[in-house]
């Protein structure tokens, strides 16, 4: 008889240690939910902020597409011009009076 209580009470010393084991695996598991939770929220973040980026670099690379293009014509003009005023002067100068 002392043989079977001492087999019993060893049997749940074993069952309260695997019990005691479960509970701390479950709060890891947990903890681990928790982290990757906040870790998904990050990583949304993440995302919206980069969408936001990507639009804002599109509407300064626009801008400064236009910017260069009106640049270009406002050179081409006053090239023009200056050689416009250059063939009138060799005009008039070369025309005998």
């Amino acid at each position: 008889m002392e043989n079977g209580k001492n087999r019993l009470q060893q049997t749940q010393e074993e069952v309260e240690e695997v019990k005691m084991v479960m509970i701390t695996n479950m709060a890891k598991a947990n903890e681990r939910s928790e982290k990757l939770s906040d870790l998904e929220d990050r990583a949304d973040d993440l995302m919206e902020q980069g969408r936001k980026f990507e639009k804002t670099t599109a509407k300064v690379k626009q801008k400064m597409l236009w910017q260069h293009k009106r640049m270009k014509v406002l050179l081409i003009s006053i090239g023009v011009v200056v050689g416009l005023i250059i063939l009138g002067l060799i005009i008039y100068y070369a025309v005998p009076k």
